[in-house]
């Protein structure tokens, strides 16, 4: 099945109850399918509104491997164009964000408006006067557009689910997140991160609620945290490291409490494990916890505080390519290249009106957890690689996904919860989305 015809049939045998066949990470003719069904019909994170804020304001990224603009034009409406120039074909905006009056294409000069509008052409009357008068040589534009909460989501398909319909019960992360801003603001800062794997794009979003792993993948990083001594301190970076790592080494009773769930399409989040034992022990509360509380309370009230802050979620997956992080304010959008490259792109946000040092907790977080640096991220990152290699073997034809299998429960609200937490099913309910997709 190494040269399978992407066929509807074909493609459909390659998951079944507890397996997925290797060719679905594997060969190029799937991938190059998995872009045109899956990446050019879904809904896909693009950014943040507050990467596009001000009238003028432009930011540029990838639908699956097609390059799109978004662009607040100068009435504040929001548009999604396709990067290219409609002369021949030169990409137009090649910042990763910025402003501009108009997008002026570097190869013959061809202007379009913030909204795509073609506005201008060099020498016009070698056309036999201005081309495209009729529209048709503006801009192409993706043809859905959607937020929700200030995240701003497009689809290159016409016709499909809403975006408040494809998201469902996982929009109560995107709650969680913003709520957990005290006056439910929000904001990109603190730079971008970049990293590459040689490896599937699958293999990140099965990983990132993956609990079975940490113990054994992170083992070295554990262990070294658990070395350093507690008396010696830094500016305050070493210690979310540190407490970082000791954490990814919980025992197994507690990956095993934490609980996964999973949606229809695909969606999952798991529960959170980062817990501060010893201050709780003490009856103790964090300053800057404190401060945060209070700044929280001024929003909704001491009631409702207390339940934002009482949400326990740790990594939401939305499929196929977005990973966040609420309650450290840590999102990852996932850019596949090819059937084995990947590049991820994190984000940091900050709230405005919390304590300052909570931000500088999420980028010291975001290096320690994501940074090419990372002791941890390149454990990860050498463990997708030699699955990619071991998967182009002959060591066997199906990945095996039947952890929890048969013990699914039915949460009544739209979500399935895997049967332990360090169950398969997000593993699983990836795959009934990506053959649902895949299998129109």
């Amino acid at each position: 099945m190494d040269s399978l015809p992407p066929s509807p049939g074909d493609i459909a045998r390659l998951v079944q109850p507890g397996r997925v066949h290797r060719a679905a990470y594997i060969d190029p003719a799937i991938f190059d399918l998995e872009m045109r069904l899956i990446f050019g019909r879904a809904w896909l994170y693009l950014c943040h509104e507050s990467q596009v804020a001000e009238p003028g304001s432009f930011f540029t990224t990838v639908m699956g491997r097609e390059p799109v603009i978004v662009s607040r034009d100068r009435g504040g409406a929001l548009h999604v164009l396709f990067n290219r120039c409609t002369h021949r074909g030169a990409k137009l905006a090649t910042d990763e964000t910025g402003t501009a009056k108009r997008f002026v294409c570097c190869y013959h000069g061809w202007a379009f408006e913030l909204d795509g509008k073609l506005a201008e052409v060099p020498l016009p009357e070698g056309y036999g006067g201005m081309p495209g008068a009729d529209g048709s040589l503006d801009l192409v534009r993706v043809p859905r557009v959607a937020t929700y909460r200030g995240f701003i989501f497009a689809s290159r398909a016409k016709e499909g689910p809403s975006l408040s319909d494809w998201l469902g019960p996982i929009a109560s992360s995107f709650d969680d997140m913003v709520d957990r801003a005290p006056g439910g603001v929000l904001e990109v800062a603190g730079g971008v991160s970049r990293h590459a794997y040689d490896g599937n794009w699958k293999l990140v979003i099965e990983n990132h609620n993956d609990t079975l792993h940490p113990r054994f993948v992170h083992a070295s990083s554990v262990a070294a945290a658990r070395d350093q001594s507690d008396a010696v301190h830094s500016d305050g970076a070493g210690e979310v490291q540190i407490k970082q790592m000791r954490q990814n080494g919980a025992p197994a009773h507690v990956w095993e409490a934490l609980g996964i769930w999973t949606t229809e399409w695909g969606h999952s989040f798991m529960g959170d494990y980062h817990t501060d034992a010893r201050m709780a022990a003490r009856g103790e509360e964090d300053p800057v916890e404190r401060e945060y509380r209070e700044a929280l309370e001024k929003t909704h009230g001491a009631e409702r505080a207390r339940e934002i802050m009482g949400v326990t979620r740790f990594n939401s997956i939305v499929y196929p390519n977005l990973s966040f992080m609420s309650r450290f304010r840590q999102l990852r959008v996932v850019q596949p290249v090819s059937v084995n490259r990947t590049v991820v792109v994190t984000y940091t946000f900050r709230m405005p009106l919390a304590p300052e040092r909570m931000f500088r907790d999420s980028i010291a977080f975001a290096n320690v957890v994501n940074g090419a640096g990372s002791l941890v991220l390149t454990d990860d990152l050498e463990t997708y690689a030699r699955v990619q290699d071991g998967l182009a073997s002959q060591g066997g034809d199906w990945v095996d996904v039947q952890r929890g299998l048969g013990g699914d429960q039915d949460e009544a609200n739209g979500m399935l919860r895997g049967q332990t937490g360090t169950s398969e099913i997000h593993l699983r309910a990836q795959f009934a989305a990506w053959q649902r997709w895949m299998t129109p």
